[in-house]
């Protein structure tokens, strides 16, 4: 795809580059969509999009393009995975942990293969779609190895005669085990991550903030529930004795006859099944369970 030109890319406009197709695409496109960065265009994919904020837009690109189209000032943002950013080796600044898309570089090969350790690969080939980390990685090791740089389906190479081991990302492992092969060491632990031009950084420092509050403010509330309830004078004890929060239960008075005071608290969604038979053990009533779309602190 050849490069997007930076023209009506003017001071007053921010730019983010998000991934077109992958892995982290889909949870981008929810996330920067659940921040408040709405497509005035309904998700509809061109290359650049509005937004419902006139002054930022968005650029659809490949993953591994997006370093690189900051760090040249095509786009002033961009979201992408950490691997990406260190296989370009771009000038960005990373600005934010997305938490997104985990996933473990790691080096594998076939369950058969009387290799044991990095350092039998000595000589060997190895595919890999991330050929600059690769090189970097069995340089530090002092082995040297031949590497095979391949645009996909590199679990497959070492079955078809082409390398010996592959090095690729891996959330699960169920691929590599599907393909027969094993892991003998990681590489690096990447997330998707916001990154950001140096120079845009200073000249527009508002708006960058303000793209990222809002985003990191999405990310807080992930895996979040607001829990209210009203809870009898006498048993409030016991009520904040089994209730956890971010910074304690916030206790309000109750205009009752019956000395009721109302709690909030904020918790983590897996705990909720467990701890609302707790709470209304513990003498909470009235108990009201509501999602919670972002976190600002």
């Amino acid at each position: 795809m050849s490069k997007p030109s930076s023209r009506q890319h003017g001071p007053g406009l921010v730019r983010l580059a998000i991934p077109n197709k992958g892995r982290i695409a889909q949870p981008v496109n929810e996330l920067i969509e659940r921040s408040g960065l709405h497509l005035v265009d309904g998700g509809e994919r061109r290359l650049i999009t509005r937004t419902h904020d006139p002054n930022v837009e968005i650029l659809f690109a490949r993953p591994i393009d997006i370093p690189e189209y900051v760090a040249s000032g095509v786009a002033d943002l961009g979201i992408t995975g950490r691997d990406m950013v260190m296989e370009r080796g771009s000038a960005v600044e990373q600005v934010l942990d997305l938490q997104l898309g985990k996933a473990t570089l790691v080096v594998a090969v076939p369950e058969e293969a009387d290799i044991k350790a990095v350092t039998d690969l000595d000589g060997a080939k190895v595919a890999t779609e991330f050929p600059a980390i690769t090189r970097s990685f069995f340089a530090e090791h002092g082995v040297t190895v031949t590497v095979v740089t391949v645009g996909g389906a590199c679990e497959a190479t070492p079955h078809l005669g082409i390398a010996d081991a592959i090095v690729d990302l891996s959330s699960s492992g169920t691929t590599l085990r599907t393909n027969h092969l094993r892991v003998i060491d990681e590489v690096l632990t990447s997330t998707t991550v916001l990154v950001a031009n140096p120079d845009a950084l200073v000249a527009k420092r508002e708006k960058i903030d303000e793209i990222i509050l809002a985003l990191e403010s999405v990310i807080r509330a992930k895996g979040q529930c607001y829990l209210m309830m009203n809870v009898h004078r006498s048993a409030l004890a016991d009520v904040r004795e089994v209730l956890p929060g971010l910074s304690g239960p916030t206790v309000m008075d109750v205009a009752s006859d019956e000395n009721l005071v109302a709690v909030h608290a904020v918790v983590k969604e897996e705990r909720v099944y467990q701890l609302i038979n707790q709470l209304k053990r513990a003498g909470a009533k009235d108990i009201l369970v509501m999602p919670i779309e972002r976190i600002i602190r």
